[in-house]
């Protein structure tokens, strides 16, 4: 089975660093490289920078629309779908696309971001799921490490599965070293396809 890898950033990427999109089609590589799908939001900005370096390198992208078709997706909330193979209009809005997005993942990576993301990343860490944040690409990504350190936490939330790093690559052979890590605590993991 591949790993499922969600990407959450900007869609507005004025916030960003200016090598954020170079960074998040290196990411959207890395996936693929360490037998990786991409889930997106089926949005434009940085998710679909990742998914157009997965699509470059071969891999497979899964978009969750917010809208209810392809109608509302284009005509409404007037959001690409060139590089998803695949969309599935959950017409949940933002907020409902933003929980699905994150619980269908392995893991869960941020680049930039504004509020979206920050939603999209603390519905991540409230299950626990292993986080890859790339330091260095602006936005949300920039104030998640204050936010570990300063926010009492009597759940600790998150203990050990936020990574991060200013390195695509390196970001994610962290993640999928949580991923490994986590299945192998099961009595029977799941089987690695290629």
């Amino acid at each position: 089975m591949k790993y499922k890898f969600a990407i959450s950033g900007a869609a507005d990427i004025g916030m960003c660093d200016v090598n954020a999109p170079q960074k998040a089609e290196e990411v959207g590589r890395e996936v693929v490289r360490h037998n990786g799908i991409l889930i997106t939001g089926a949005t434009s900005g940085i998710p679909d920078f990742a998914a157009k370096g997965a699509k470059e390198e071969g891999g497979i992208v899964l978009g969750l629309s917010p809208a209810s078709s392809y109608q509302h997706h284009i005509k409404t909330y007037r959001l690409p779908i060139g590089c998803c193979d695949t969309v599935i209009f959950t017409g949940f809005g933002y907020s409902g696309r933003n929980l699905l997005l994150t619980k269908a993942a392995d893991a869960v990576i941020v680049i930039c971001g504004g509020f979206g993301t920050l939603n999209e990343f603390t519905i991540a860490l409230e299950d626990d799921k292993p986080i890859g944040v790339l330091t260095g690409s602006g936005g949300t990504a920039e104030e998640i490490s204050n936010l570990l350190m300063n926010v009492k936490d009597p759940h600790n939330h998150g203990a050990g599965k936020v990574v991060f790093s200013n390195d695509p690559k390196e970001l994610i052979e962290k993640l999928v070293k949580l991923i490994e890590r986590e299945q192998k605590e099961l009595k029977t993991p799941p089987p690695i396809g290629e």
